[in-house]
C-alpha cells in the first residue's frame, strides 16, 4: 500500500513537471532531462513510469482529459430536462476551460504539435471529445420529444460549437476581433436543439 501511494505521488510529481516543461518548450523541444529536473526525480524514474516522451505526453493527456470529463459531466444529473442538461454542460464546460489558462496553453501545444505528431492529437480526441460525444448522444437519443434527425450529429454540433468558441475566443485570441458573449451562444444552441419541445 505504501509503495502504491509513493508510486502515485511520484507519478503526480512527474506529470506536474511534465506539464510545466511541455507548456514552456512544446513537445518537440522538451527533453526527459528537463522534465526530470523540474519534477525533482531521476530520468530513470520517468522512464520506468512512462516508457518514453510520447508515453509521458499520452499519460498527461489521459490525466487532463479524465479530470475535464469529471468536471463537466460529473456534477450533471442526466435525469433533468434537455434544456437544463444542455445549459449545465455548456456553462460548466465553458467556465472550466475559460478559467483555466493552463488548459488553454495545453490546447495550444497540442494544436502546434499535431502536424508532426498527429497520433498525440488523436489520443486527445479519443479520450475526451469522443467520451463526451458518446454520453451526450445517448442522452439526446433518449429524448424523443426533441425530434432530432440524428442525435449523434446534434451532440457533435453542440460540443463543436462550444469548443469552437473556446478556440476562437481564447486559444486564437479572437475576443477583440470577433467578440461573442458566451451566454448568447449557449442560449442560441439550446434554442436550436430544444425548440421542438
Amino acid at each position: 500500500m505504501l509503495e502504491t501511494a509513493l508510486s502515485h505521488s511520484k507519478r503526480e510529481l512527474i506529470l506536474n513537471g511534465a506539464m510545466q516543461t511541455f507548456l514552456k518548450n512544446g513537445f518537440t523541444r522538451t527533453s526527459m532531462n528537463q522534465v526530470a529536473t523540474v519534477s525533482g526525480v531521476s530520468k530513470n524514474t520517468i522512464y520506468s513510469h512512462f516508457g518514453d516522451k510520447e508515453g509521458l505526453f499520452t499519460a498527461l493527456i489521459e490525466e487532463i482529459t479524465s479530470k475535464r470529463f469529471k468536471i463537466v459531466f460529473g456534477a450533471i444529473s442526466l435525469s433533468e430536462s434537455p434544456e437544463v442538461v444542455l445549459r449545465q454542460i455548456a456553462n460548466t464546460l465553458l467556465k472550466s476551460i475559460l478559467d483555466d489558462q493552463e488548459y488553454i496553453d495545453f490546447l495550444r501545444v497540442l494544436i502546434a504539435e499535431s502536424e508532426h505528431f498527429p497520433h498525440l492529437a488523436q489520443s486527445f480526441l479519443s479520450k475526451l471529445p469522443q467520451k463526451a460525444l458518446k454520453t451526450l448522444s445517448e442522452y439526446l437519443a433518449a429524448h424523443q420529444e426533441l425530434k432530432l434527425i440524428n442525435p449523434q450529429a446534434t451532440a457533435r454540433i453542440f460540443l463543436n460549437a462550444l469548443m469552437g468558441y473556446v478556440l476562437t475566443q481564447k486559444v486564437l485570441g479572437g475576443e477583440q476581433i470577433m467578440p461573442l458573449n458566451s451566454e448568447e451562444l449557449v442560449d442560441s444552441l439550446i434554442y436550436l436543439i430544444c425548440r421542438q419541445c
